[in-house]
């Protein structure tokens, strides 16, 4: 089978197509073909081997995709010819991902999918983890309540998608998101989000008009860097933020009057923060709020798996847009 393996950690070019055995079935494991995986900056963490918790080399990149169980080794619960999202903890991180064409998978991390939704809009849907790590941070972190305002910036990203519709569909009052440039603003608010253009104004002066000066009840950071300390300032008193990642920068400069006198708290987000049943759970929810129709995830562009190299320059250096997929090719 076709995979793209990690032989040495350093730049793109380490991510190399491979012809390697195919798995075969085992007994209590489920055997997936992979149609199409997502592509997330923490592949290219991993790539960089700046994530010290990552497995030792060779390994496969992937921390998701989509697919189609063709062994279910047993397991009565997950019939062969169903379709799948492989949503656990680990994949192209401890263990082998989803930058291949066949994946021996653990039950419990696989979602069947409900029927409506094409694997395109499950796949936008689920890369990045967005939507995923917006529900949890939300109601297991910052106690969010329907009638509260939330921010989160990058409208283009994942976490920043995803929070404003999730935050729309649990009766968010106001869900705010930002963008770079006019463009990508303009194309948001054409898509009903409220933006602040940060082209055109500060991220305080957009969340106090909007706010009418109050701040936001939750801000879910998923950007980092000098977004923080303007994030904590944004805040309403007894606000909450959440920090998610770091795209941004890694370095915050912080007023710590922003945390005193709004009385404000300050969480840290991590998949490994809940059991595998409570991800696996929910994911399943978020999935019947897709199928309603409640979110609406965008691919910015689907590259072929020999392509996993540009794919990720595509998605650091050029910050499309929507998440950035590959077409996993077929035997």
């Amino acid at each position: 089978m076709k995979a793209i393996q990690i032989s040495e950690f350093g730049g793109y070019d380490k991510l190399e197509l491979i012809e390697a055995p195919a798995p075969g079935p085992a007994p209590g494991k489920v055997l997936v073909r992979v149609r199409l995986a997502g592509v997330n900056p923490l592949d290219d963490t991993v790539r960089a081997g700046v994530l010290p918790s990552a497995r030792q080399l060779p390994l496969v990149p992937g921390t998701g995709g989509v697919g189609e169980i063709v062994d279910n080794g047993g397991v009565e619960a997950l019939k062969p010819g169903t379709h799948v999202v492989v949503a656990g903890r680990g994949y192209g991180m401890f263990r082998d991902g989803t930058w291949q064409e066949y994946l021996l998978a653990e039950p419990r991390d696989l979602v069947p999918l409900p029927g409506g939704p094409s694997l395109e809009d499950v796949v936008a849907f689920t890369t990045g983890g967005g939507y995923l790590t917006a529900y949890l941070s939300l109601l297991e972190l910052a106690s969010f309540k329907p009638g509260q305002t939330v921010l989160a910036p990058g409208i283009g990203g994942a976490v920043g998608l995803g929070t404003v519709e999730v935050a729309n569909r649990l009766g968010a009052s106001l869900a705010i998101s930002t963008a770079s440039r006019t463009d990508k603003a303009e194309r948001a608010r054409a898509e009903g989000h409220e933006v602040i253009d940060l082209s055109q104004e500060s991220l305080r002066d957009g969340v106090a008009r909007l706010t009418g000066g109050r701040g936001v009840d939750v801000v879910v950071d998923g950007v980092g860097g000098p977004f923080t300390g303007d994030a904590l300032a944004s805040l309403a008193v007894g606000g909450t933020l959440v920090s998610v990642g770091y795209s941004g920068g890694k370095q915050a400069s912080v007023n710590v009057t922003d945390v005193i006198w709004r009385s404000a708290r300050i969480r840290g987000f991590m998949f490994t923060l809940f059991a595998p049943e409570t991800l696996v759970e929910t994911n399943t929810k978020l999935f019947q709020y897709l199928a309603e129709g409640a979110f609406h995830p965008t691919i910015a562009r689907t590259f072929p798996l020999k392509d996993a190299a540009e794919a990720t320059r595509y998605l650091i250096e050029d910050r499309p847009y929507g998440r950035v997929v590959l077409d996993v090719p077929g035997a």
